[in-house]
This record gives C-alpha cells, sequence and structure tokens, in this order.
C-alpha cells in the first residue's frame, strides 16, 4: 500500500503506476457534475474557484444525508465518464487526482499524462464501509446541489486503486490483455 496525503506533488504522482494500492489520508475533495461545471464555468470566466485546486483530489461523490454521531453518509463513488468534459480543463489547473468508477475518455487520459494526474477507482457498491474512512465533512460551495456540493473531507486510510497513470498506463487495459494471453 501507498499512502498519500493531499495536496499531492508532481514527485508523488510521478512514482504511481496503474494497479497500485493506495490509502489517503488528509482533505479530498467531493463535486460531481452539476458541481464540475460550475468550476469549470468559473475557470473560462476568470473567475477565483471555492478552493485551491494545485495537488488536490476531488472524490465524485454524492453522500447521503449523515446518520446521527457520523460526519457523512454512504459515500459511494459515482461513475466518472459524466465529468469527462470537465475533468481535463480542472487537471490543467493543477488537480493532481480524481476517485471515482469507471474508463475514462481518451481525452482525460491525455491530460493526466500531460499534467501529471491520476485517476483513482474506488469500489462501488460499498458507499457505506467506505463512508467510515471520512472523519469529518462540510460544504465548502454550491449548497444548493445538495448531495452534489462541493465538500471538504477529512479521510483516514481511504482505499483506492491507480487505475490511470500518468505515464499512460490503464489497469483496465492491463487487465484486459492478461485476459486475453490467459483466455
Amino acid at each position: 500500500m501507498i499512502r498519500l496525503s493531499p495536496p499531492l506533488t508532481d514527485e508523488v504522482v510521478e512514482r504511481l503506476r496503474a494497479g497500485d494500492r493506495v490509502l489517503i489520508n488528509g482533505t479530498v475533495y467531493t463535486a460531481r457534475d452539476a458541481a464540475h461545471a460550475r468550476l469549470v464555468e468559473r475557470i473560462r470566466n476568470g473567475e477565483p474557484l471555492p478552493f485551491d485546486l494545485q495537488g488536490q483530489v476531488i472524490y465524485f461523490v454524492g453522500p447521503t444525508p449523515a446518520p446521527p454521531g457520523r460526519p457523512i453518509g454512504s459515500a459511494g463513488p459515482t461513475t466518472s465518464y459524466r465529468m469527462d468534459p470537465y475533468s481535463p480543463l480542472l487537471v490543467a489547473h493543477g488537480l493532481k487526482a480524481m476517485i471515482g468508477k469507471g474508463k475514462r475518455s481518451a481525452e482525460v487520459r491525455e491530460a493526466l499524462k500531460r499534467h501529471g494526474a491520476v485517476y483513482l477507482g474506488a469500489v462501488g457498491g460499498a458507499g457505506a464501509l467506505l463512508s467510515k474512512r471520512i472523519v469529518a465533512a462540510e460544504i465548502v460551495a454550491y449548497e444548493d446541489l445538495g448531495p452534489e456540493a462541493i465538500r471538504r473531507l477529512e479521510v483516514r486510510d481511504f482505499p483506492a486503486v491507480v487505475i490511470n497513470d500518468a505515464h499512460g498506463g490503464d489497469l483496465y487495459e492491463m487487465g484486459r490483455a492478461k485476459y486475453a494471453r490467459e483466455g
């Protein structure tokens, strides 16, 4: 296991390879497609963002309401392709990692290589378990979006796997190739 503590540096991202298992400790931001659209609009309009993207990690999640005594409800990953139209611009502006589930577009994978960033996969269907790795949560922007508001999460040993690395490595393609060789 590789331990990551955002904000991530170029050197840390450079060492990650598709297939590496990671545990994230520290601050992670949440955002889904509606929040991504607003972030991109602000960048295009030259307006400040609600948080500094440099070295940050965005988790594609729309958590359920927090039960009593917990900072957050179920917090499983959202299918990532819905963020594909927005991710290249965010990566170009300093975002270093995204967490979600599913494949990313060729444009996103190219942006990861060009700007030195990674895409991490979290286990879908395990939102209740993943929420136990979130020790604090607060809305920092777009409260009107409800579950899709941008939140600042504090995570401890949040598990993920590097799906796409900054060198063009793709865990899904690696698995497909291995299966073809063994099949």
